[in-house]
């Protein structure tokens, strides 16, 4: 596809226009093809006035001037003019900021019109609308495409733009091998590029949007596969006598799950190809103790290994586990974060080179260039999506051919799987330790505070703990949102003679760790903290957790601070506080919480709400940057892609067949276009006059 063509070629683009478009992407009239209209005008049926209806309050018909008058409002008179349909029926155009207008609509004109109408005490009216002089101007008898705009832009010339990059640059050539277009009921490139701007038929629109999305996956789909390594044959693993020695003294057995991906990380390190594999589970589903077995199996090898953490605070809690777990076995472990200085650092990177030390754990410290290890032969990665690609690669390179094992409690959906880790081998724990119990969840408005703090009161009474959690530290006069520090002592006058303590990420690693180990001994009721809590902190007797300003929270931290109850086999509550005025998206994400405890369920949901970008943590990652398919919607495309790659790639993985030719010349295409800035996902096109039904209520929606 032709890439050099100026989008300032089309006519009346001028300087001003052509920046208001590069904001969007568009540079070229290869870029203008390629912008996914975000809605389509339906306009191919004439509707009267009265035609329209609260489910579809859309006109688009034929009037005749009446009158004009004006009204007053706040920012002064505003004109209204009154015109009647073919059917007689009369309509009140209120023309807000548009008093040119009134020049224009000349008593006795015809015109036409397309837009929203209302009816109130009894008159149509409409303050939505597009006027135009001729029924061809105005679109009647046709569908549109709707674009988002910037600065001046106007929908009259992202649509002019559209119809001259496309006619400029037609025949588009087709750009994928033939025989897949009849295999998958494709339209031919030339034509989908029209259709996706331009379709006869909604039902064109959708096919043309298929063609393109599955084009798209395809070509990301190859690209991964192209670059992965190839898996070796598997063959049963050896579990070395210190493993055994692990599993002998724990007080409970593995789930199947865990007992799975034990194997399976054991057949990956011993194949003799460095292994590169997610490790990924639900809250409290024991992905670390599976680590900690597969870093036996590294050690027992004569390895070292490396664990990484996200956090000063969540790198010593795997210390001291480590250390409650390992040390008994001869493990020799150390702690590193930049924090660690002086003497006790020299000392401490002297035996990471000498290979006196068998497992060092620490946060990004650990890829700091003066750290060197013997022999680096296993890299385990907590909160995998926490860190960018550069910093999990510059710890990669501390060992020659090092296994990589990457963890993360924020289940990633299948097809996102499919996509971002297809070089990945992934392993999952669905099934939770026996004993756990699903966790109680609700959803409290401000009147029915004092309730939840009784419920909370009855859980002390039985010697159980809590948390309460609040999004900031202290309140520097300039927001409504509670905050930890006030909180804390409101808190102690509700639960007089409770033991409490507050915790934030101002306070010293040490008080911090202090703090928890006091709640750990059952020294403390209850924790006011802000989210510094949201993982690693295992506590078996703490069954609530109270979450102010609920509606502040993305899902995933949502799931993960719930995740620090119900660790035990005591029934637990969790207690999502939310304020008033919530966002659509706000209330999706409670109502969520609400009706499930699955992580695999929540981050599908999280997917459809927000998008992959943020839920992977891989924001560079050009893989996510999709112009027509959804990773959200599209599974169906997802899986048809990803087995056709995977077909193309075994029978001819460097597209030399030439039948595959147009693959070959086509994915320097798709690559560039991956190396752009990312823009969040757009949604599905849409049909404007297709409204959605009114949303419930606050009051019904959400309730104690």
């Amino acid at each position: 596809m032709e890439k050099e063509r100026r989008i300032t070629e089309v006519p009346r683009i001028g300087k001003a226009a052509a920046e208001d478009l590069s904001s969007l992407g568009i540079r070229t009239l290869s870029d203008m093809i390629l912008f996914r209209p975000r809605a389509y005008d339906d306009r191919r049926d004439e509707r009267t006035v009265r035609m329209a209806s609260v489910s579809d309050p859309t006109i688009s018909c034929r009037i005749v001037i009446l009158s004009h008058s004006e009204f007053p409002t706040k920012k002064g008179l505003t004109l209204k003019v009154t015109a009647e349909d073919d059917d007689g029926t009369r309509l009140e155009i209120l023309c807000f900021n548009r008093g040119y207008l009134k020049a224009q609509l000349a008593i006795g004109t015809e015109w036409y019109i397309f837009g929203k109408v209302q009816r109130i005490r009894g008159r149509f009216q409409t303050s939505s609308f597009e006027i135009k002089r001729t029924k061809e101007e105005a679109g009647i008898g046709r569908i549109l495409p709707v674009y988002t705009l910037t600065g001046n832009l106007t929908e009259k010339m992202m649509r002019a733009a559209a119809y001259y990059s496309l006619m400029a640059l037609s025949p588009i050539p087709d750009e994928l091998p033939q025989r897949l277009y009849e295999e998958y009921s494709l339209l031919h490139h030339d034509e989908a590029y029209k259709a996706i701007h331009f379709p006869d038929t909604l039902e064109e629109a959708g096919k043309a949007l298929r063609t393109l999305a599955f084009t798209e996956l395809l070509m990301m789909e190859i690209m991964v596969l192209r670059e992965s390594i190839k898996p070796a044959e598997k063959k049963k693993s050896t579990i070395f006598p210190i493993e055994r020695k692990l599993l002998e003294a724990l007080p409970f057995r593995l789930t199947p799950d865990q007992e799975k991906s034990a194997e399976e990380i054991r057949e990956d390190m011993d194949s003799g190809i460095p292994m590169n594999r997610l490790l990924q589970g639900d809250v409290g589903s024991g992905k670390t103790l599976v680590a900690w077995l597969s870093a036996l199996h590294a050690i027992a090898q004569g390895g070292q290994v490396a664990f990484m953490a996200p956090t000063e605070l969540l790198a010593r809690q795997h210390a001291d586990g480590a250390a409650a777990l390992l040390a008994s076995l001869g493990i020799r472990i150390a702690f590193i974060t930049g924090s660690v200085k002086g003497e006790s650092r020299r000392l401490l990177l002297k035996s990471l080179k000498d290979g006196s030390t068998d497992l060092v754990i620490g946060t990004h410290a650990l890829f700091s260039e003066d750290v060197e290890f013997r022999n680096l032969r296993f890299v385990i990665i907590d909160e995998q999506h926490r860190f960018g690609v550069q910093q999990r690669e510059a710890l990669m390179k501390k060992g020659r051919g090092a296994s990589i094992l990457s963890m993360s409690a924020t289940p990633i959906p299948r097809s996102l799987a499919l996509t971002l880790y297809a070089a990945y081998s992934v392993s999952t724990l669905h099934t939770m330790p026996s004993g756990r119990r699903p966790i109680t969840t609700y959803l409290v408005r401000e009147d029915r505070r004092e309730e939840m703090y009784k419920a909370v009161g009855v859980e002390f009474s039985r010697g159980h703990q809590a948390y309460f959690v609040y999004p900031r530290i202290d309140d520097d006069g300039e927001s409504e949102l509670r905050d930890v520090t006030t909180m804390y002592e409101v808190l102690k006058k509700e639960y007089p003679d409770t033991p409490s303590a507050l915790l934030h990420s101002k306070l010293p690693d040490d008080e911090k760790m202090r703090i928890l180990h006091d709640f750990k001994d059952r020294k403390l009721a209850y924790l006011v903290s802000t989210s510094v809590v949201e993982v690693g902190i295992d506590i078996p007797d703490a069954t609530c957790m109270v979450i102010e300003h609920a509606e502040r929270f993305g899902l995933a931290a949502l799931h993960q601070l719930r995740g620090r109850v119900g660790r035990s086999s005591l029934p637990s509550y969790c207690f999502l506080v939310y304020g008033k005025n919530l966002t659509d998206e706000a209330k999706a994400r409670l109502k969520v919480m609400k009706e499930t405890t699955d992580g695999f369920r929540i981050a599908e949901k999280d997917l459809e709400i927000r998008g992959p970008g943020d839920i992977t943590g891989d924001k560079q990652s050009g893989f996510l940057r999709l112009k027509f398919a959804s990773l959200t919607s599209d599974l169906d495309i997802v899986e048809k892609a990803r087995n056709e790659a995977e077909r193309i790639i075994k029978d001819d993985r460097g597209l030399l067949k030439a039948e595959n030719a147009v693959l070959r010349n086509n994915l320097p295409l798709y690559r560039k276009e991956s190396e752009l800035p990312q823009k969040k996902e757009e949604p599905k096109p849409k049909v404007v006059k297709a409204q959605k039904k009114k949303e419930k209520t606050e009051q019904g929606f959400l309730e104690f």
